[in-house]
C-alpha cells in the first residue's frame, strides 16, 4: 500500500511500556520481525495518541481532523536492503474516528477497530481510557508527570528511553489481507518526550494471562509527548511469515 504523506500535530501521546519475557514475545511477532531486546527483556507497550490537524501534506491545517487513537505494540527489528532496522509491530489499532476506520488499508496503515475514548488531562496528570465497540478490548491508564524516569528496568534515563523510541519510529500493522503488513514512519524535527509515573494501567490485551502467563510481563515506565508537529510517511508493505524459528520457545 502506498498512502499519501500525512501531517498533523501530536496533541498528546502517552506511551505505556512493559518488560516482556523474550520467549513469550517471540510467539507474538511474525517474521520478518524479531523482538528487540533491552537489558534482556523484550519491550511491549500501548500508545494512546490524540492527533490534531491530521490531513494529507499540502492541505490547509484548518481542514485537518482530530481523533483519539490507540495501538498495542511490540518493539522489533528486521533486515532490509539498507541493513538492520528497528521499529514496532502493531497487532491491534483502535480509533474513535470513523474516517480512520473506513480509511484503514487506504489512507492509514492496517485495520482499525472503532472504540469510545475518554480522557482527563492537566499540567501534571493524564488519564486516558477506551473501550472497543465490537470486541472485549479495553485500556484504562493514568500517569503523573515527572522530571525523570524512576524505577525502570528497561531504561536508565528519560534520554535513553527517548532515544530508543525515536530510533523505532517505523510501525507495521496487519491489514484486511492476511498476506500483507502495512508500514508507516513517524517523523518530526521537534521530538521531545517527558517522563511520567504510572498511577494505574489496565489492559485487556496485556492482562490476558493465557497469552501472557503470570511473571512474563510487567509494567515498566511511561512517557508523554505533547504538542509536536509530525509527518507520517508510507513504508509500503511487507509479507508476514511465521515466528522466527530461532526465537521459538524451547
Amino acid at each position: 500500500m502506498r498512502v499519501p504523506t500525512m501531517q498533523g500535530v501530536v496533541e498528546r501521546r502517552l506511551l505505556i511500556n512493559y518488560r516482556l519475557d523474550r520467549d513469550v514475545a517471540a510467539t507474538m511477532i511474525p517474521a520478518p520481525f524479531e523482538p528487540q531486546f533491552v537489558n534482556g527483556w523484550a519491550v511491549a507497550g500501548i500508545c494512546l495518541i490524540r492527533l490534531g490537524q491530521l490531513r494529507p501534506r499540502g492541505v490547509p491545517a484548518r481542514l485537518g481532523l482530530t481523533s483519539e487513537n490507540a495501538a498495542h505494540r511490540f518493539a522489533v527489528q528486521w533486515h532490509d536492503e539498507t541493513g538492520l532496522r528497528t521499529g514496532v509491530y502493531i497487532p491491534t489499532r483502535h480509533s474513535a474516528a470513523i474516517v480512520n476506520i473506513a480509511a484503514g488499508d487506504r489512507l492509514f496503515p492496517g485495520r482499525h477497530e472503532r472504540a469510545d475514548f475518554r480522557s482527563a488531562e492537566s499540567a501534571d496528570a493524564i488519564a486516558v481510557a477506551f473501550t472497543a465497540r465490537d470486541s472485549q478490548c479495553f485500556v484504562d491508564a493514568a500517569v503523573g508527570m515527572r522530571d525523570e524516569l524512576a524505577d525502570s528496568e528497561l531504561f536508565a534515563s528519560t534520554t535513553e528511553a527517548s532515544n530508543f523510541f525515536r530510533a523505532g519510529a517505523a510501525g507495521f500493522s496487519p491489514t484486511r489481507r492476511s498476506d500483507r503488513l502495512d508500514g508507516l514512519e513517524f517523523r518530526t524535527t521537534t521530538w521531545r518526550i517527558q517522563a511520567a509515573d504510572i498511577r494505574h494501567v489496565r489492559s485487556s490485551f496485556f492482562d490476558d494471562r493465557i497469552a501472557f502467563p503470570a511473571g512474563s510481563i510487567s509494567l515498566d515506565s511511561a512517557l508523554v509527548m505533547q504538542d509536536v508537529a509530525v509527518e507520517w510517511h508510507s513504508l509500503g508493505s511487507l509479507s508476514p511469515g511465521h515466528r522466527h524459528p530461532l526465537l521459538a520457545p524451547a
